[in-house]
């Protein structure tokens, strides 16, 4: 058995920051359409946009999304292909 488990924690973070029914959700949804912005996820999530941000935050903070601003808004993209296969793996439609 490895004992290094130090060398473990930043995908340990990473999975922390992923599961979360509505991280997922946006992170599913977002393989699925390739980018979106808050407002869509507003009326598709239909919760507050300041949560939608707040979640957005936590993906970002760890590298899974990207957001881009365009004008106005900002486009969000899944930017970690690790996230791809979790997703996959784990939702079966």
């Amino acid at each position: 058995m490895d004992s290094n488990y130090k060398q473990y924690e930043e995908v340990a973070e990473f999975l922390k920051v992923l599961a979360h029914p509505v991280r997922i959700c946006i992170v599913k949804n977002l393989l699925e359409k390739g980018c979106c912005n808050v407002t869509n996820m507003h009326s598709c999530l239909g919760m507050p946009q300041s949560t939608i941000s707040q979640h957005l935050q936590k993906l970002k903070s760890i590298g899974i999304i990207k957001g881009e601003r365009n004008g106005l808004e900002i486009v969000y993209e899944v930017v970690d292909k690790r996230v791809e296969g979790i997703i996959k793996s784990l939702i079966s439609e």
